[in-house]
């Protein structure tokens, strides 16, 4: 019998050790990252996951238009998560 409660109390120990070092890391990283999609807007500098920098010219629900380079023909639409870090331009030097 104390066999058994050992093996049920090690068995929770285990798991929540997975959850805070695993699971819970994982799900912030989610929430900072879809809190950063939701916070851009036009006129943003942004980093795309290629490693392309460019300036945030329309935003839509799941869509954005950037302008990358001093080229001002070269826009592309892309997906909102294909973005990687966001720059507002007040902060920008």
């Amino acid at each position: 019998m104390s066999n058994n409660v050992f093996l049920i109390v090690y068995i929770v120990v285990i798991v929540g050790m997975m959850y805070v070092l695993f699971i819970r890391p994982q799900r912030k990283q989610q929430r900072e990252q879809k809190n950063l999609l939701d916070s851009i807007a036009v006129g943003d500098y942004v980093v795309t996951t290629s490693g392309f920098y460019g300036v945030i010219l329309d935003v839509s629900d799941d869509d954005v238009v950037v302008e990358f380079g001093n080229n001002k023909n070269c826009r592309i639409s892309m997906q909102k998560s294909a973005i990687a870090q966001v720059e507002k331009p007040d902060s920008a030097k």
